[in-house]
C-alpha cells in the first residue's frame, strides 16, 4: 500500500473551485480507497514565513493536506494523472502496511 500527501493552500482554486475540492473530487472518480483533507492552524513553506490564518487580522492562507491511501501502482498513476492537471502543491509519498 501506498500512502501520498499533498500539500496545498486552502485558498488555492482550480477554476472556480477550492483546489482541495477538487481534488477530493478527482480521488473520488478515480475510486481511491479512501482520502481525508485536514486544515492546518499554523505552518510555512518554501520562503519560511509563519502562516498564522486563525491570528486576528491575518490574510495568510491556511494550509491544507490531503492524504490518501491504496495499492501502489494506483496511487502512482492517480498522481501522473492529477499532475497532467494540477501543478501547483507538494507531493510527499510513504510505503504504508494495512494492518
Amino acid at each position: 500500500m501506498l500512502q501520498a500527501q499533498i500539500y496545498i493552500d486552502k485558498d488555492e482554486v482550480f477554476g472556480s473551485h477550492p483546489l482541495y475540492e477538487y481534488i477530493m473530487g478527482f480521488l473520488l472518480r478515480h475510486k481511491i480507497a479512501g482520502a481525508t483533507a485536514f486544515r492546518g492552524h499554523i505552518g510555512f513553506g518554501v520562503h519560511h514565513h509563519l502562516k498564522r490564518p486563525d491570528n486576528w487580522f491575518s490574510f495568510d492562507e491556511p494550509p491544507m493536506l490531503i492524504t490518501f491511501i491504496d495499492e501502489e501502482e494506483k496511487v502512482r498513476n492517480v498522481l501522473k494523472a492529477l499532475r497532467r492537471e494540477v501543478s501547483s502543491g507538494f507531493i510527499v509519498v510513504n510505503q504504508v502496511e494495512k494492518i
